[in-house]
């Protein structure tokens, strides 16, 4: 069933309208009166609604029902990662969305070869957006991570260390593994941070440390700044329950 997601405050009653792009998508599909689909505020709530008029500018539709979102894993899980040369960052973007990320962020870090400033970070944030968007109707979530661009290192290390279990896979940590690091806590907030192609610093890991969040390894093998995010959040999504 086609889904579709709308702003919160373009719910009034029992009626909805698809406009902009929702409804050139509706176009696409060739949708018309009396066919169902989804439409979703973005906040967890989904509408089941019937088509009862459309044109090319705007597709009306009737709520049905109302009902939270089956999509939304227990835990919000944060994805940070660092700027990535090429299409990496992008990569990651969609698929943490797919997984079920609550948020995704991006920040520089010293051995980043990606160097952006303030208005190419705006520019590039606005089309991650996009793209978490597209990737959360695609793959039925109930809400569009946000996207976000931390100006610096220091900064993003700060708002991870605010969740309740913080992890820092980083390749040279040997003593404590993921599964550890994630243990039996059932924490409801969890961030991960990962980093660039040349990984960390031995400044940015004892930074990170003195904020509190978890050096681990992912393991014995090196992973690409673009499978090492991926791997951990599919690690802490399958020890809350979020895969049964």
């Amino acid at each position: 069933m086609p889904k579709f997601f709308v702003s919160p405050d373009a719910v009034r009653g029992s009626f909805l309208t698809l406009d902009g792009e929702n409804a050139a998508h509706a176009k696409v599909l060739r949708l018309r009166r009396g066919d169902s689909v989804v439409v979703c505020d973005g906040c967890g709530n989904d509408y089941r609604c019937t088509v009862s008029d459309s044109s090319p500018q705007q597709v009306c539709l009737v709520v049905n029902s109302t009902e939270p979102s089956g999509a939304e894993p227990p835990v919000a899980c944060s994805v940070y990662m660092a700027y990535a040369k090429a299409d990496k960052l992008e990569h990651v973007i969609q698929k943490a969305t797919e997984l079920g990320a609550y948020e995704i962020a991006a920040f520089p870090s010293s051995r980043c070869v990606l160097r952006l400033d303030a208005a190419s970070a705006a520019k590039k944030r606005e089309r991650w957006q996009k793209i978490a968007a597209s990737a959360a109707a695609q793959s039925g979530r109930g809400r569009i991570p946000q996207v976000l661009v931390m100006p610096s290192f220091e900064d993003a290390v700060q708002r991870a260390a605010g969740c309740e279990l913080a992890l820092f896979p980083y390749e040279n940590e040997h003593a404590l593994s993921l599964r550890r690091a994630i243990g039996s806590a059932q924490a409801k907030t969890v961030s991960i941070m990962t980093g660039p192609e040349g990984g960390f610093s031995d400044e940015e890991v004892e930074l990170a440390q003195r904020a509190g969040l978890q050096v681990c390894t992912l393991g014995p093998r090196i992973l690409r700044c673009e499978t090492a995010p991926l791997c951990a959040l599919s690690a802490v999504l399958f020890a809350a329950g979020a895969l049964d």
